[in-house]
């Protein structure tokens, strides 16, 4: 007999809070059930801190349910404030249709679309055409703003200000929980635990306007064993976007995970067997380094298929063997006729993007956090003769794990 999803979720780590459990677990046991997460359109490309709502849904769907991907363009015209301390930059109409766009093709390959076995939907097809008057009367009638101030999402902004454009966002996902009710049968809403007030609320609303069942399932937010938020690095996001952020360089991302959270991101990122998760996450030493690979290599499938995964795995295994021109890995291509009289290592760290400023790039020499051909660097006044490098390249590290090929054409 096969797990109740339920259970999967518990093995595997996404279940932080859950509404009405032994019904939800009889309910997801007896029937075909429509589950939508939203998805803030902030970006034209989702970034790994969407992955953990993303595989959610991919677990629902290989267990015989119905996901909606819900795209918040009309929402992402507030804002939502939950675990924020200022208000949202306001985008424009225009750019947040072109990231909707973006994200479309992402979640593709994670998701079954075909005859209408996920969906994706945008609220902004039924949230612009709201009238306000009516809105107020059918779902603003429903909210106490005294228990609304309760709410973490609120309360952590009181301080600082609340404006009322963000105090109605709770209202707007109530009313997409309520929509997609009606319109789909949804009766589960999931997301990341920072959401539990929004959901409760959407639950809270269909039961007292439409006399209906709805839960609500959260999951934790994350945090790496360093204490930094998952998918971020001291270059910013990890995007799932290959322009944004290489192949290679999101398979590096997995491949440097901290020995401690082998286990828990291999549960939560992949679709190995709990078996193999626990077999791979008990290995010490050296050989945990065996895991990280598998991490690496599945993740980057999920996220940009099976080539892709291969060519970045080829490229990490020839820049470890010292072969530092084989494989795919970020990479510049510099014209040696534009500087006759050589670059400048600086003016280099800068075009490669490996630093913001010269004054950074003086700062990394200065701490030996640069190599050049695996040659520490300690002159800040290198000046790289590319006529020496033509057909080859170079390669740059910066730190311990962050690799850059330069090709001089």
């Amino acid at each position: 007999m096969s797990k109740n999803v339920l259970d999967v979720f518990e093995e595997r780590g996404f279940l932080q809070q859950v509404t009405f459990e032994e019904e939800l677990r009889e309910l997801l046991a007896t029937e075909k059930v429509t589950v939508y997460l939203g998805i803030d359109p902030t970006a034209d490309s989702l970034h790994v801190g969407h992955l953990m709502g993303i595989m959610a849904l991919a677990h629902l769907q290989r267990a015989g349910h119905r996901p909606l991907a819900l795209v918040g363009g009309g929402t992402a015209m507030i804002g939502d404030p939950s675990g924020r301390t200022e208000l949202r930059e306001m985008l424009s109409k225009e750019k947040i249709e072109e990231n909707v766009r973006g994200i479309k093709k992402q979640l593709d390959r994670y998701l079954d679309f075909t005859h209408d076995r996920a969906l994706l939907l945008n609220n902004a097809d039924w949230l612009l055409h709201l009238n306000y008057v009516e809105f107020l009367r059918e779902i603003g009638v429903h909210f106490s703003v005294n228990r609304m101030l309760t709410a973490e999402c609120f309360r952590a902004r009181m301080e600082r200000g609340l404006s009322f454009i963000e105090f109605n966002y709770m209202l707007l996902q109530a009313y997409d929980y309520l929509f997609l009710y009606r319109k789909y049968g949804c009766k589960l809403q999931v997301g990341g635990d920072d959401q539990w007030s929004n959901i409760l609320a959407g639950a809270d609303l269909i039961r007292r306007v439409e006399g209906g069942k709805a839960y609500v399932l959260t999951w934790p937010l994350l945090t790496t064993a360093s204490g930094k938020k998952m998918g971020k690095t001291e270059a910013g996001s990890v995007w799932l976007d290959p322009v944004r952020t290489s192949p290679f360089a999101f398979y590096q991302y997995w491949r440097n995970t901290d020995d401690a959270d082998v286990e828990k991101l291999l549960a939560l990122y992949t679709f190995l067997p709990m078996e193999e998760v626990k077999r791979l996450g008990a290995l010490k030493g050296e050989e945990i380094n065996e895991a990280k690979k598998i991490l690496a290599y599945e993740v980057t499938k999920l996220a940009h298929g099976e080539e892709a995964a291969d060519a970045a795995k080829k490229a990490a295994e020839a820049l470890f063997s010292g072969e530092a021109t084989a494989g795919k890995m970020p990479t510049t291509q510099v014209e040696a006729t534009r500087y006759p009289e050589g670059l400048p290592l600086l003016d280099l760290l800068v075009l490669t993007g490996l630093v913001p400023s010269k004054k950074e790039g003086r700062r990394l020499i200065e701490q030996k956090g640069i190599a050049l051909n695996r040659q520490v660097v300690s002159d800040q006044g290198l000046i790289i003769s590319l006529d020496d490098f033509r057909g080859d390249g170079f390669l740059l590290r910066k730190g311990k794990k962050t690799y850059h090929r330069v090709e001089v054409v």
